[in-house]
């Protein structure tokens, strides 16, 4: 088993299939030869994905709505959700990309990312079967999953990261721009999210509220404030002193 499918857990039984979802469309592109790509297995992982993600949500949230269900389905699907499902799974260091694509930072583009990732779904769905696919999905999201019900539908993530991190400490989480991109009519913001030395989170978005919103809401799914995760950021930050021996 490859890196890879030992993180997945699942081991493919045609290794081409999963060589078609790590083939970025550059790679064929720039050689001019034809060569597969993951286009076709992102079209239909981004069936898959939605179908195992509407069953989960019907089945766990029976009194909400069609429209919260469906805002809740949407932040899972969305490009940022795919992108932090691919960084999990360190999907970005797998894809065969062209060499113009490689350079410009292809292996850390979100939409490269997150078509990787859907490409992949895919793959697996037809190597071996629904069940199986959903399994290994549910698993791997699992901490957006949960963060669900922190960060319920029509809630403010913002508020909601700032009410749980005052319970904490006095200091208020501070949002930070980090990337301005595109022209004057398409921008796309990414902003990050800081508190107390620690980053919570990055998101991207049309404008600078949407980005800040995103960052709170991938705050809230990593959760790093939690005490071991959080002191043991705080330590790597912070300078050696000299032990006290009294």
């Amino acid at each position: 088993m490859n890196p890879l499918e030992q993180r997945l857990k699942y081991k493919f039984r045609n290794p081409l299939l999963l060589a078609e979802a790590l083939t970025h469309p550059s790679l064929g592109h720039e050689t001019r030869r034809h060569h597969f790509d993951n286009q076709r297995l992102e079209f239909l992982g981004d069936a898959v994905l939605q179908l195992i993600f509407t069953e989960w949500l019907f089945d766990h949230f029976p009194k909400l709505s069609e429209g919260s269900l469906t805002q809740m389905r949407s932040r899972l699907v969305s490009r940022d959700g795919l992108k932090l499902q691919a960084a999990r799974l360190d999907l970005g260091r797998h894809i065969m990309l062209g060499r113009g694509e490689e350079v410009s930072g292809g292996r850390q583009r979100s939409s490269a990312l997150a078509d990787a990732y859907e490409a992949l779904i895919g793959a697996i769905y037809l190597d071996s079967d629904y069940v199986t696919v959903r399994r290994i999905v549910l698993a791997e999201s699992r901490p957006d999953l949960e963060a669900l019900e922190i960060d319920p539908p029509d809630s403010n993530p913002k508020g909601r990261l700032q009410e749980i991190l005052q319970a904490l400490s006095p200091v208020s989480p501070a949002y930070l721009i980090d990337t301005t991109e595109g022209p004057e009519h398409l921008k796309t913001f990414t902003a990050r999210v800081v508190w107390c030395g620690l980053d919570l989170g990055t998101g991207s978005g049309r404008s600078k509220k949407d980005a800040e919103t995103a960052a709170a809401r991938e705050a809230l799914t990593k959760q790093i404030w939690r005490p071991a995760a959080a002191a043991k950021q705080l330590a790597n930050n912070q300078p050696e002193t000299a032990s006290n021996p009294g």
